[in-house]
């Protein structure tokens, strides 16, 4: 019996997205491959088509970003779990069925991450922490137990994401894993890490260190914050960025485009547009959990 939807989210993704699929018809665990194209122009669809893998696709009428598609996948999904899966990743055989099994043996977790590696054999992520200022980053190795899953390759029950409202389709990309593993935990439930392998070639669609990239970032940490953390982390770490924004023009010119004046204003104006909404998610979030905002920051800020 099939447990698990995986999901492919891509974006003129002609170049690897072969791979990928290559990779999913190699695992050793029957499961749906549900591709969403988020529009691309590039060839893509042809090559989903001529596939041997024949996998499903749901083709969206303009790119929505991972985020976006990962919420419309969602709503396709009627395995009991769901795969994250980038296209640029290809997974080991085993991948699908070590991440079961781990759940399967966790009975309290909502989600599994896998180890991403890079080509040369660099470890990416083993899974996300969170840091003293409120920013999800990559563990490059193993640990005992971890904040939250990589949505670059992940494994989630499907009715514990539904229950804690799903996955934040407006962040576009970036932060819509750390948010999603911030409310599990919220809920109750817990995040593991798993020994299975994925190569990941990382950001071919996005170019980590772009501008859209750092504004994508810095605009959903906030939105993060906001939405998951104690109120006075989340008021301390805005106040912090928007200092540090107005006094920019007496620092030189920046080193880092995060550090960009202009960029930093987008977020801001992004973050306060979106204010009102954001508390009303703030809000509902909060009535859905069963452990509260300090117990969660307290156990894993900064560990």
């Amino acid at each position: 019996m099939t447990s698990t939807t995986v999901v492919v989210v891509t974006w003129r993704g002609a170049a690897h997205i072969t791979a990928c699929l290559d990779a999913l018809a190699a695992q050793t665990r029957p499961h749906r491959t549900l591709v969403v194209d988020n529009a691309s122009d590039d060839g893509t669809a042809a090559l989903l088509a001529a596939h041997p893998s024949k996998p499903e696709v749901l083709r969206l009428r303009h790119n929505t970003g991972y985020a976006g598609a990962m919420a419309a996948a969602l709503e396709e999904v009627g395995t009991p779990l769901m795969a994250w899966l980038n296209d640029d990743a290809a997974p080991a055989p085993d991948w699908l069925a070590t991440c079961e099994d781990t759940l399967a043996k966790a009975p309290l977790a909502a989600a599994v991450s896998a180890r991403l590696t890079l080509a040369d054999g660099t470890v990416q992520s083993t899974g996300v922490r969170l840091t003293a200022d409120g920013h999800g980053a990559d563990l490059p190795e193993p640990a005992d137990e971890i904040f939250g899953f990589c949505g670059g390759a992940a494994v989630l029950d499907v009715e514990a994401l539904r229950s804690v409202g799903g996955v934040p389709a407006s962040y576009f990309c970036y932060y819509e894993d750390t948010d999603t593993a911030w409310r599990l935990r919220l809920a109750g439930w817990d995040v593991v890490g798993a020994e299975a392998e994925v190569t990941h070639r990382h950001g071919a669609s996005t170019r980590p260190g772009s501008v859209p990239f750092h504004l994508w970032n810095e605009r959903n940490r906030l939105l993060t914050l906001l939405r998951c953390a104690p109120r006075a982390v989340a008021v301390r770490q805005l106040v912090k960025f928007t200092i540090l924004t107005a006094i920019l023009p007496l620092r030189g010119k920046p080193d880092a485009p995060n550090f960009r004046l202009s960029l930093r204003c987008q977020v801001l104006g992004a973050v306060a547009a979106r204010l009102p909404r954001t508390l009303l998610e703030r809000r509902a979030i909060g009535r859905r959990a069963t452990l509260g905002r300090g117990a969660v920051w307290d156990a894993w800020a900064g560990n």
